[in-house]
């Protein structure tokens, strides 16, 4: 069994064929069951569909209205939740920087269930292209780039919250795959991912020391450009009122308001696993130290490019106590990047198991750690992170090499030793 792990045969192509379709299945299946049972604009959770995306909704109509400081106030926030949806309905915090303003006040120029249709739909399509993109460039048919990008369990997850998933996946794997070619459009995609301010610590370290300075100063244009906007737009009340909602959004991922078992960070683990606040930011403070110190030594290595991308993403995702398993859509473009590298140049020992189990974490994540108290989507993305940091050990070409010519030792082992156990092939056929 270690030795298929090792491996990762127990991969085989009929299974990478049918799983995604099973789960393409089961996916579509429980969208159209939501759909069905809903009433109104209400699902059947008594929440409203695409639940997420109501409360940005609401704040679109706040910045319509000439209000645009109300979503940073909680309880001005969760009254106008209630009144458009219900006295009962949940309520959802806004914890985005005023950025996120425009594309709110955008969709709320629609009714409700058109502008979820819309953003549901419009980021999905803007997700698919660089992965497709992506894995195509390494002669994945489209077909099936499609069906695996489709049946990434975070879809699913992100389609029930009516989250901004896809649209975080799209910019992160656009950029990426834009970064040699268009490094302009590349720092411009990065820049937008400012409503994301939690994962700003890795890609600006990665574009430095990857010497992208195009990108890099497109990135900061891009930057000032949208917040001068903002600022103009929205004014200089709306970044106060931000900033002065930090303390709540602190308080949230401290006290695990949706729940540790919902956020998959390093932090929420050590509080599930029972560890108090000064023990979680400990362990949090010295995971993403370490991460951005082993990012340093892959982008500085000779690594393949898409090996540094994928590095560059995971350690967004590890550095940050505040990632919620929707967020785990942006896993998508790494391992898109990643496959795409090991079909052109062969998989290393355990990556393909690795890559494999972090494509299923967002399925079980939040369910294991509810019922059974176990961080498996943490525990992914570590193994997934010392899979990538281990594919940029010393030279890719020679240790790749050296890595395939022991596996193939393997495989002619394995395959020697079940030929032991089995009769001659004239014995065989006299037998038949």
């Amino acid at each position: 069994m270690l030795a298929r792990i090792r491996s990762g045969d127990w991969l085989t192509a009929e299974r990478l064929r049918v799983y995604p379709l099973i789960l393409l299945a089961i996916f579509s299946a429980t969208a159209l069951w939501a759909i069905v049972t809903s009433h109104d604009r209400m699902g059947p959770n008594n929440l409203p569909l695409g639940s997420d995306f109501s409360q940005v909704w609401v704040a679109g109509h706040k910045v319509l209205s000439g209000d645009p400081e109300a979503p940073f106030d909680i309880a001005r926030h969760a009254e106008a939740q209630r009144k458009e949806f219900g006295p009962e309905t949940g309520i959802f915090g806004w914890h985005y920087p005023p950025y996120f303003l425009a594309l709110a006040a955008l969709f709320a120029t629609l009714p409700y269930l058109p502008a979820l249709a819309l953003w549901q739909i419009g980021t999905l399509a803007l997700y698919l292209v660089p992965i497709v993109a992506i894995l195509g460039k390494s002669g994945v048919p489209r077909r099936s780039a499609l069906i695996a990008a489709l049946a990434f369990p975070a879809v699913i997850v992100n389609l029930g919250h009516g989250q901004n998933g896809f649209l975080t996946a799209a910019l992160l794997g656009g950029g990426f795959l834009l970064l040699d070619r268009r490094p302009l459009a590349a720092g411009a995609l990065f820049a937008l991912l400012a409503y994301k301010p939690q994962f700003a610590l890795a890609l600006p370290l990665a574009l430095l020391i990857g010497r992208h300075w195009r990108a890099l100063w497109s990135a900061a244009a891009t930057l000032a450009a949208m917040t001068v906007m903002s600022l103009a737009a929205f004014g200089a009340t709306s970044w106060r009122a931000f900033f002065e909602s930090l303390a709540f959004t602190r308080k949230v991922v401290e006290e695990g308001g949706p729940g540790f078992e919902k956020i998959q960070s390093i932090f929420a683990a050590v509080r599930l696993l029972g560890g108090d606040i000064p023990t979680a930011y400990f362990w949090q403070g010295s995971a993403t130290f370490s991460a951005l110190a082993g990012l340093v030594w892959v982008l500085r290595s000779q690594a393949d490019a898409r090996v540094k991308a994928a590095a560059t993403i995971e350690t967004m995702l590890l550095s940050t106590p505040y990632l919620l398993d929707y967020d785990l859509m942006a896993l998508a473009p790494a391992l898109a990047l990643l496959v795409s590298r090991g079909i052109d140049r062969g998989f290393r020992p355990y990556e393909k198991t690795a890559l494999a189990f972090a494509y299923v974490a967002p399925l079980v994540a939040r369910p294991a750690a509810a019922a059974l108290g176990l961080p498996i989507g943490v525990a992914a993305l570590v193994l997934l992170y010392c899979a990538t940091t281990r594919a940029s050990q010393a030279s890719e070409q020679g240790q790749d090499a050296e890595d395939l010519a022991e596996t193939e030792a393997q495989d002619l082992d394995r395959a020697a030793n079940q030929r032991s156990f089995l009769p001659p092939i004239n014995q065989t056929r006299a037998g038949c």
